[in-house]
């Protein structure tokens, strides 16, 4: 069962588990189970996904239940007046502690000429483990909240690798090493990227809605592990600016 995080005649939204694709397509497998055929089952009626989050990234995800609200929902996300702030771990510790990466990316599946790409970030916690790896000793990871700013294909994924900070279990765009080293040391064997909250205005009867996603058994795990508890319960607590 998907968790529902919000619903009413015109939205729903779910807290989109990791590695579970959103719809249909030529990535993924003809056996693989799909998020939208999974919410059909729980939820009666007509179902449009209002935006898409990569498969390897969990949180809030936004289900219309009209074309039309789609494609207002749509219009608010090319409008740039949707917040959407993500947590991730990532290797190593950025510097400074709050910034902006401006780096332009290219279109869906990377293809056509790069286009204008901004994310905020902030470093919330940091650990050092006794771990060797390579010819370091220990190895240091943080806790960053990113709030993009634009919407291009994996952009958070590629912002922190292009500072040299890639986000621990992406398998694309980070370091396999340290990505074996989470499998190995802290069962963790997901990306470690989290929508946890969308700020937006209801298309139908315009009231501002945020919507929370929590965070899975891995992450939270993993938190306790490294003692990020107190960081993420005050970003879960911070609104979205």
């Amino acid at each position: 069962m998907l968790e529902i995080l919000y619903q009413d005649d015109d939205i729903v939204a779910v807290n989109k588990p990791a590695n579970l694709a959103v719809h249909r397509s030529k990535f993924v497998g003809p056996d693989d189970a799909f998020l939208i055929d999974l919410l059909r089952e729980q939820v009666e009626g007509r179902l449009h996904l209002a935006h898409r989050l990569d498969r390897a990234t969990s949180g809030v995800l936004l289900v219309a239940r009209s074309s039309e609200v789609a494609s207002q929902l749509g219009e608010q996300f090319m409008g740039r007046t949707v917040s959407k702030r993500y947590l991730a771990v990532v290797r190593g510790w950025p510097e400074p502690e709050e910034g902006t990466v401006d780096y332009p990316l290219p279109g869906s599946r990377d293809t056509g000429p790069r286009r204008d790409a901004t994310t905020d970030y902030r470093r919330l916690a940091t650990v050092e483990v006794d771990i060797p790896l390579g010819r370091y000793d220990k190895q240091r990871y943080a806790l960053v909240v990113a709030e993009p700013r634009t919407g291009r294909f994996r952009q958070i994924r590629k912002h922190f690798a292009h500072i040299h900070h890639p986000i621990v279990g992406d398998s694309q765009h980070g370091r396999g090493d340290h990505n074996r080293l989470f499998k190995q040391h802290f069962s963790s064997h997901r990306l470690l990227l989290h929508a946890q909250r969308l700020t937006f205005t209801h298309p139908v009867t315009g009231a501002p809605l945020a919507i929370e996603a929590g965070l899975d058994a891995t992450w939270l795990a993993i938190a306790a592990r490294f003692g990020w508890e107190e960081a993420l319960s005050a970003v879960e607590h911070t609104s979205t600016g």
